[in-house]
């Protein structure tokens, strides 16, 4: 998988087509990732001692090919490449800019 945490993403596919948000988790064995206010449903809890119980909106996981990153330059979604930096180091990079991506 090639998206990380705190990636700015899109959503190009499902319920949520359009939406952006960061990456707040991923799930790389399910190959799905939790981004932040998509996919939001509603959970129902039992309360305990310490907690009222009730129904919870929390954001359910997008399989990752559900989700392009957006460019930093050109604030569209794009593909993401790899590139060797001059420590020979391999970095993320943008296909549309060729910018890095943090």
């Amino acid at each position: 998988m090639k998206l990380k945490v705190g990636d700015k993403v899109e959503v190009i596919a499902g319920s949520s087509k359009g939406k952006t948000g960061k990456i707040i988790k991923t799930l790389r064995k399910e190959d799905k990732v939790i981004v932040e206010g998509v996919h939001i449903v509603k959970k129902h809890r039992k309360g305990n001692g310490q907690e009222s119980g009730g129904i919870l909106e929390v954001e359910a996981p997008i399989h990752a090919s559900n989700v392009m990153i957006i460019d930093p330059k050109t604030k569209k979604r794009t593909r993401i490449g790899h590139s060797v930096d001059k420590n020979n180091k391999k970095i993320r990079i943008s296909k549309k800019s060729n910018e890095k991506l943090d």
